[in-house]
């Protein structure tokens, strides 16, 4: 195509074209409006982490000024780092949002869920989960899941169905050309909405930084007691770490992924600032989860596996 035939929206400087961010804000709020629209009660899982904040805050804006007309849902394992429980509590009280907390804890002492022997609590999250959208009839779940963060989360589509169960079957999911979205369900099933699909993390970190989103300050470079396990360097608590011959070390580290202590590792790393961050994420070649997820190492399917039992 020669210039002088050259459409104004084929050139860089189109002064109406959308930056990949607007695109990717765009999409994710039409979704939010979509399920508004088709479903009758859907939740927002938010755990305090960076991608369900992220979630949150589309959501906001999806329905601005009017409140989320939706609640929001945690999965507590009881061993989540104390600064993102803080941020998450902080966070309801200043939007006024509703919050169910479905504790692991609970499931334990009442006999429902046991111990594992490795001390983790991320695979016990499936059972609370599926009861908490059981008892209080959620038909659509919004999670923070993105397609560049592992090879089971890459098969997911926007809407995943899920059965009576809370099972995965990826010979059931529907296309979704153009956009379209089938949130069809049988009674007893519900759906699995994941707004930031098409996301990265270097994309979830612009964002942040354009947006000037507040995250809780795990997520940058700090100083914390921590030992090695398995290649990756863990925070001491109360769930089983360290044991005999694992010696704690003060190092300067920050969080990339925040799930159960037990099983997120830390990274070394200097990076204080969102600049900082996009700047270290931009030269990296592992995902988060592969660089510092322990419970996505049990096995090679360890993710599809329990997305099959009904996690996320």
């Amino acid at each position: 195509m020669t210039t002088a035939t050259r459409s104004p929206l084929d050139t860089a400087k189109d002064p109406f074209a959308l930056s990949h961010l607007d695109v990717l804000e765009a999409e994710s709020v039409h979704i939010f409006r979509e399920v508004a629209g088709e479903f009758e009660r859907p939740v927002i899982l938010f755990s305090g982490g960076k991608d369900s904040i992220v979630m949150l805050h589309l959501a906001r804006k999806a329905f601005w000024p009017a409140p989320v007309p939706f609640p929001l849902l945690h999965v507590d394992t009881g061993h989540n780092f104390p600064e993102v429980i803080a941020y998450r509590d902080r966070v309801v009280a200043q939007h006024s949002m509703r919050l169910h907390v479905a504790s692991v804890q609970d499931f334990i002492d009442d006999g429902r869920l046991r111990e594992r022997p490795d001390g983790t609590r991320n695979p016990l999250q499936t059972v609370p989960l599926l009861d908490a959208i059981e008892s209080h009839t959620f038909d659509a779940v919004f999670g923070g899941g993105r397609r560049d963060e592992e090879k089971a989360r890459a098969k997911e589509r926007v809407f995943s169905l899920r059965d009576e169960f809370g099972a995965w079957d990826p010979r059931r999911q529907r296309p979704e050309l153009w956009s379209l979205y089938n949130g069809r369900h049988a009674p007893g099933e519900h759906v699995r909405v994941f707004p930031l699909s098409n996301w990265t993390e270097l994309d979830v970190w612009q964002y942040i930084e354009r947006e000037s989103i507040e995250l809780p300050q795990i997520y940058f470079a700090h100083e914390r007691d921590l030992f090695a396990r398995d290649g990756m360097w863990l925070t001491a608590g109360a769930w089983g770490g360290p044991k005999d011959g694992e010696s704690l070390q003060r190092r300067l580290i920050r969080y990339r992924t925040v799930g159960d202590m037990s099983c997120t590792g830390a990274v070394d790393s200097d990076a204080a600032t969102v600049a900082d961050v996009i700047a270290e994420i931009a030269a990296s070649r592992l995902t988060e989860r592969g660089a510092t997820r322990a419970d996505d190492k049990l096995s090679e399917a360890a993710m599809e596996d329990r997305k099959r039992e009904g996690y996320f």
